[in-house]
C-alpha cells in the first residue's frame, strides 16, 4: 500500500476507533508522540504497539524529547534534564555530557518502543532569540553547535532512535514564537550563510530534517522556509541536506491558511512529509488528502533513513547516569 506523505500525533493515550480505522486507510509514514499521549511506561508500549499493529509495519515513531522545557516524557517516571544551554554551560565536559544525555534518553524511548527523537537543534542563540527557543539551543557560535548537536545525534544513534535535525535552515535570529506568529528574519545570504545555515551544512549528513516555519527577506519575503521553493533550493543545494524532510508542525499560527493549503504548500515546495501535531480528525483527514502518497525521492530517502535503526550498543546504563552526574556535579 501506498504510505501517506505524512505524520499524524494520535488524540489520546489509546488509539480511538475512528483513529484505528482512519490509520489503517491514510498509512502515514509514521507518529509523533505528545504529553496527552503519555501516562506510565506500560501504557506507552501498548500504545506504540498499537500504532504499528494498525499499519502492519514497524511505523517510526517520533517524539521531542529534547530535555529541558521540551521534554514530553517526564518524572518521577522518567529523568527531568537542564535545559540544553544551561548544561552546555554548567557541564565539566559538556560535550561527553551532551553525548551522555541523548543516549540516555534514547534508552528511555528505545524501552517504550519511541525510535525516532526530533532532536539536535543545530539553530546558534542570539541575544534576541525569542525565549521559547533561546535555552532549548547548544551555544552562541557555529563550532560548538555543530559540536553538540553532533554529540546530541551520535548518543541517539548509538542507542538505536534516529534524530531528526531542526530547525533547517536556522531558528536562532527569529524574535518571534513561530508556535503563533509568522517571525521574519532581515539579514543578509552572506550573513544567513556564514552563520545561520552553516551549522545545517556541517550535519547535512544526518537522516532526518525539519524545517523552519521562518522567512528570510533576502531570499523570498513572500514565504516561509516550510512552504518555500526558494528556500527548498537552499537547503538541498547549499546547504546540500538530502535527508527525509518533514515540515515543523502544520498547526503552527506562522502559517497561513488551512490545513489543506498549508499541506499543498510544502508539499509543493518540496517537503517530504507534513508533520501534523494536534490529533485534531478532520485536519488529519484534510492532511492526509492534501499531502498524497510518498514522491519517489521521498522514499528513497525514508528507505536509508529507516535503515539507520540499529539495535542499541550494549552498555551499563548505570555507569553512563554515574558519568553524567558526575559531569554535572
Amino acid at each position: 500500500m501506498t504510505q501517506t506523505a505524512a505524520i499524524f500525533g494520535p488524540a489520546a493515550l489509546e488509539v480511538t476507533a475512528w483513529e484505528r480505522g482512519f490509520f489503517r486507510d491514510a498509512d502515514p509514514w509514521g507518529f509523533i508522540l505528545f504529553a496527552r499521549n503519555i501516562d506510565t511506561p506500560d501504557q506507552l508500549r501498548r500504545l506504540t504497539g498499537d500504532l504499528r499493529d494498525v499499519l502492519g509495519r514497524a511505523a517510526p515513531i517520533l517524539i521531542d524529547q529534547e530535555g529541558g522545557r521540551v521534554q514530553r516524557m517526564r518524572s518521577p517516571l522518567w529523568r527531568d534534564y537542564l535545559p540544553a544551554l544551561d548544561q552546555m554551560a554548567r557541564a565539566s565536559d559538556p560535550l561527553r555530557a551532551q553525548w551522555l544525555r541523548y543516549r540516555l534518553i534514547a534508552r528511555d524511548l528505545l524501552s517504550v518502543g519511541i525510535d525516532v527523537n526530533c532532536a539536535p537543534l543545530a539553530d546558534v542563540a542570539e541575544d534576541a532569540t525569542h525565549p521559547f527557543l533561546q535555552n532549548r539551543l547548544y551555544g552562541w557560535d557555529v563550532p560548538t553547535v555543530v559540536a553538540a548537536a553532533r554529540a546530541c545525534a551520535d548518543g541517539l544513534l548509538a542507542g538505536g532512535v534516529l534524530p531528526v535535525l531542526k530547525h533547517i535552515p536556522g531558528h536562532g535570529r527569529a524574535q518571534a514564537d513561530s508556535h503563533l506568529a509568522l517571525p521574519r528574519v532581515s539579514a543578509s545570504v552572506d550573513d544567513l550563510t556564514a552563520h545561520d545555515f552553516a551549522p545545517f551544512a556541517a550535519l547535512r549528513d544526518l537522516p532526518l530534517g525539519m524545517t523552519a516555519h521562518i522567512v528570510f527577506d533576502a531570499l523570498d519575503p513572500d514565504r516561509p522556509a516550510t512552504t518555500s521553493p526558494v528556500m527548498m533550493q537552499v537547503i538541498r543545494d547549499q546547504i546540500g541536506f538530502d535527508g527525509l524532510l518533514m515540515t515543523d508542525d502544520l498547526s503552527m499560527q506562522a502559517l497561513a491558511g488551512t490545513v489543506t493549503d498549508r499541506s499543498l504548500a510544502a508539499v509543493g515546495a518540496g517537503c517530504d512529509l507534513i508533520l501534523h501535531c494536534n490529533g485534531d480528525a478532520q485536519e488529519m483527514a484534510d492532511v492526509a488528502k492534501a499531502a498524497g502518497a510518498l514522491s519517489p525521492q521521498a522514499i528513497i530517502r525514508a528507505d536509508r533513513a529507516l535503515a539507520l535503526r540499529k539495535p542499541p550498543e550494549k552498555i551499563d546504563i548505570a555507569a553512563l547516569e554515574a558519568e553524567f552526574e558526575a559531569l554535572m556535579a
